[in-house]
């Protein structure tokens, strides 16, 4: 869950030299930062270092990282106009920095851990490119599925098909498992998600090959555990607000889980991080678990209690 960042020395070294977007574009950079967390943390997986946003500059939309704002689309598409001017893009001519990035970390890696793709979901990535920015309520979003869902469903469905172009470029290039990340999926109401979200994120990973683990995480999507249950994906990545032991039984045992140690919990004691890791290995005790934290680390984290919820999970299990 955001493995590389500003938590790491190493990687705000390679910050201090370069912008983000020039990061994300660098292959043998952003290779070097996808490995950090696994040389320095001991971890038993690598996640590519990009950015989901990264597809929708490649559909056409002119992309932005402006210091203390986030990322930015000057030009919000809003209207059915605004869809029609997004091009479902060339992904290995548009994109194929990611790709390189990837071949250069499984080079790198050396067969030590396996390496996990990404990328956002449709209505995720629709936030972000309807609002213009991201947003605590997403207004424009929100007005425009309630006024005309058929019209937004046109948007959510072109960027699935970009998306799956994207992840099978991404497997191609050696990625060994896919992680959809719905960071604002919880905005929804079970019922709402189900009608809005669910068809064009299901579009995809119906799409990937088989064999491939997909792992999927809806961000604040308690209250969707049964219904992500159903979905055609081997994992469900929980935030922290749920037991695993209920997400389990909620969603009828189903899937392997991942998660979901609360980033807080790392600006704690080591003893307490102990205690925490301990309690979160035994919810998740019922059935296949990927030990892991249940939303991005935060930035403050002392790299040595990181390590230590590394050293503490692996040693346990």
């Amino acid at each position: 869950m955001r493995q590389a960042g500003r938590y790491l020395p190493e990687y705000r070294r390679i910050r201090e030299r370069t912008t983000f977007l020039e990061l994300c574009k660098t292959p043998e950079l952003a290779a070097e930062v996808t490995v950090q967390p696994v040389d320095i943390l001991g971890v038993d997986a690598a996640i590519v270092f990009a950015d989901i946003l990264l597809l929708l500059e490649a559909m056409g939309a002119e992309l932005r990282f402006e210091a203390g704002d986030g990322p930015r689309f000057p030009a919000p598409v809003r209207t059915a106009a605004d869809v029609d001017r997004l091009r479902r893009p060339d992904v290995e001519a548009a994109l194929g920095y990611v790709f390189s990035t990837i071949r250069a970390a499984r080079r790198s890696l050396d067969g030590r851990v396996p390496l996990i793709g990404f990328a956002g979901s449709p209505w995720t990535l629709a936030a972000y490119l309807v609002e213009g920015a991201a947003s605590t309520s997403f207004p424009h979003l929100l007005a425009w599925s309630y006024a005309d869902p058929a019209g937004l469903r046109r948007l959510l469905d072109r960027i699935a098909d970009a998306t799956l172009d994207y992840l099978r470029g991404q497997i191609d290039a050696g990625a060994q498992a896919i992680q959809i990340f719905d960071t604002w999926g919880g905005l929804l109401a079970a019922r709402r998600w189900d009608a809005l979200a669910r068809p064009s994120l299901e579009r995809i990973l119906e799409g990937l090959p088989a064999g491939v683990p997909r792992i999927v995480y809806v961000r604040d999507g308690s209250h969707l555990l049964e219904t992500l249950g159903g979905l055609p994906a081997e994992v469900l990545s929980i935030d922290w607000r749920v037991p695993l032991s209920e997400a389990r039984r909620r969603t009828g045992g189903r899937k392997a889980l991942q998660g979901n140690l609360d980033p807080c919990a790392l600006l704690g004691s080591i003893a307490a991080i102990r205690d925490e890791t301990a309690r979160v290995l035994s919810e998740g005790a019922g059935g296949p678990h990927i030990v892991n934290l249940g939303h991005g680390i935060l930035p403050q984290t002392p790299v040595e209690n990181a390590r230590a919820f590394v050293a503490f999970a692996q040693g346990v299990s």
